[in-house]
């Protein structure tokens, strides 16, 4: 069965602000984004599109954030309500680009940047507090459906309606979604080592696993 093309579902970007829950509280972050229809990606990430917190979010392995279309229908199912528009934060909600399929390193052409997966993304209370959804951060971790991140590996200009071409296939085939339940379920130090090995996985993630590694295996010992 040929798989199907992956495409642009929406195109967004944003800078931090201040946003308020629904109880009042105060945050600046750059989840909520605004609908274009052209946009230049840089190493550095969109124009016009930043993170408030750096330490978590941004840098060059983080560059674009991705999340599959295909989730929002179960979400707003067991939600019961519609979500905002890239209601993760994410640049690009794609379709037939599930976690399941996509793998750490695989290179995809999108207008005229290029792309390479780095990691599957490690959400905050942010998407609970932004999307006023109290179980969305849970799920997201239950299911392994967190959507990835990228880094820029050729600069360009992206329009809504842009291609997307899977460039190369990473020879690993680890997908985000095996990465999720490895980063997640923290037991499994043999996969997390062979995750770890995958030369494009992003370095903080590769300085988590090791961290998580060590741990495990200090237990071991003990």
């Amino acid at each position: 069965m040929k798989q199907k093309m992956p495409m642009i579902h929406t195109l967004a970007v944003g800078m931090p602000k201040e946003l308020l829950d629904s109880k009042g509280r105060s945050m600046i972050t750059g989840i909520e984004k605004q609908r274009v229809q052209e946009v230049y990606l840089s190493s550095r990430g969109f124009e016009g599109d930043d993170v408030a917190d750096k330490k978590h979010h941004g840098g060059p392995d983080r560059a674009v954030c991705l999340y599959p279309a295909e989730h929002y229908i179960q979400w707003e199912q067991e939600l019961g309500k519609t979500l905002p528009t890239a209601a993760f934060g994410e640049n690009l909600t794609v379709t037939n680009m599930l976690e399941a399929e996509v793998c750490i390193g695989d290179i995809y052409k999108i207008g005229d940047a290029v792309i390479q997966i780095t990691q599957g993304r490690i959400p905050c209370s942010t998407i609970d507090r932004y999307t006023e959804a109290n179980i969305l951060l849970k799920r997201l971790i239950e299911t392994g459906y967190t959507g990835f991140l990228a880094r820029v590996l050729e600069e360009g200009t992206i329009c809504a309606d842009s291609k997307v071409e899977l460039v190369e296939k990473h020879p690993a085939c680890i997908s985000v979604l095996y990465c999720n339940e490895v980063y997640f379920k923290n037991k499994d130090a043999i996969a997390m080592q062979q995750i770890q090995a995958v030369d494009a996985l992003a370095e903080d993630w590769k300085e988590k696993l090791e961290k998580r590694i060590q741990l495990l295996q200090s237990k071991v010992l003990n």
